[in-house]
């Protein structure tokens, strides 16, 4: 039996503040939607986060129920697991909602009769015979000890074509720049499906039946720095083997990236020198990111004027312009010196006066740990469109993982 299905992942409609950007999210999903019914799919799989909060607005759910009931006339099943941004503090999901709705299928349901493991169900898709089943996703990696209790022998034993979703890192695959998000290996994943549909990674990527599809839109600055655009996968089985997974773009408006090094200029060169760039850019109707880095010879980076810069682009038609400069210094103040030559150097000797003054119960190579990383996790950006309680939230959960991981060092 031939068929094929389509791999999503990663949509997170509405996931930025500018309603632009926020409108182009939903205009990715209606895209992939129309994509897979020419491509005749017989089913859709969403690896996690359709949506990037678990309290849509209305308008975005709409949009998506609408795009949705398209698929139901068209009798395309959608299934789905959800992913660390579909649940609220409470555990609720709009994914429920649109299951109550028969719009899709939650495929990450376990046998409530088994308590010691968690013997996960297949759903088996009509058309095709396809089983399907998942691990859901959550915050901070938390789903890992779910996967340490997971009852594999059963879904490895399970005969027929299988597909199995879930949305986590893999240590293994991890890219360099995702290097501390939390992660399970490879060896968690049940062994014996055919396919592997991963979510949660914003990264193209293919590992044999591992698939990472990437973002439907990216999320942020560097998203758009290194991707450019959205994706999603289309899967051709042919007599339960796989023939072809294919990387389907979603590319709504071209991305032009421009990367400015400002060493010893004035804000005054520096903003004649990005103007330049722009002049030599066809920017018409795309996406502008503007990355400046390096130190002024005087004054401070507003002194470049960025809103002139940007009136500029978008006369020449730019769709939306953004810029990152936190790596942009001015030279504001006289050289200080200091004993220590380095940060490193500076933030060492700080750690070690303080050190033991409040008994933890840790040792002091311990504590210095602690602490080291404690600060190298504040050492993180801002990214572009993500809002400060999401960083905030960013944070917390790089703090209680580094915290969780030290407890477990305390001498009772």
């Amino acid at each position: 039996m031939h068929f094929k299905f389509a791999h999503l992942a990663d949509c997170h409609i509405g996931c930025w503040r500018d309603p632009k950007l926020r409108e182009a999210t939903i205009e990715a999903f209606k895209t992939a939607v129309e994509k897979c019914i020419s491509a005749n799919v017989d089913f859709i799989l969403i690896s996690g986060d359709l949506f990037n909060t678990s309290l849509p607005s209305i308008d975005e759910l709409s949009a998506v129920v609408r795009e949705l009931k398209k698929l139901e006339a068209k009798n395309i099943p959608v299934y789905s697991i959800p992913g660390s941004h579909d649940y609220s503090p409470s555990g609720k999901t709009m994914l429920a909602v649109l299951e109550s709705a028969k719009l899709i299928t939650l495929v990450s349901k376990a046998d409530a009769e088994h308590t010691n493991r968690i013997r996960l169900l297949f759903t088996t898709d009509k058309k095709t015979g396809a089983k399907i089943t998942g691990m859901l996703g959550k915050k901070g990696g938390l789903e890992s000890e779910y996967y340490k209790i997971l009852d594999k022998e059963a879904l490895a034993s399970e005969p027929g074509f299988k597909i199995f979703m879930f949305h986590s890192a893999i240590t293994e695959f991890k890219p360099k720049s995702l290097a501390e998000m939390p992660s399970i290996p490879l060896s968690l994943l049940p062994e014996g499906f055919n396919y592997y549909a991963g979510g949660h990674v914003h990264e193209r990527f293919q590992h044999n039946n591992i698939v990472f599809p990437g973002p439907l839109f990216p999320a942020n600055f560097k998203e758009f720095e290194s991707l450019h655009y959205g994706s999603f996968c289309i899967v051709s089985v042919d007599n339960n083997k796989i023939t072809e997974i294919k990387f389907e773009p979603i590319q709504l408006f071209p991305h032009v990236g421009i990367m400015l090094n400002v060493d010893g200029k004035t804000p005054s060169q520096a903003k004649e020198a990005l103007l330049e760039e722009l002049k030599q850019k066809d920017i018409l109707n795309a996406i502008v990111t503007i990355r400046v880095e390096g130190k002024l010879s005087h004054g401070k980076p507003s002194d470049m004027q960025f809103n002139e810069i940007f009136d500029h682009a978008y006369e020449k038609g730019a769709f939306f312009v953004m810029k990152n400069t936190s790596k942009l210094h001015g030279e504001l103040f006289k050289e200080v010196k200091i004993t220590a030559t380095s940060t490193e150097e500076i933030e060492e000797k700080l750690i070690n006066e303080h050190l033991q003054q409040i008994k933890i119960g840790l040792s002091k190579e311990q504590e210095k740990n602690l602490v080291k990383e404690l600060i190298s996790a504040l050492d993180i950006e801002k990214e572009e469109g993500e809002t400060t309680t999401t960083f905030e939230e960013r944070l917390k959960q790089n703090f209680e993982r580094i915290l969780e991981k030290h407890i477990k060092e305390i001498k009772p």
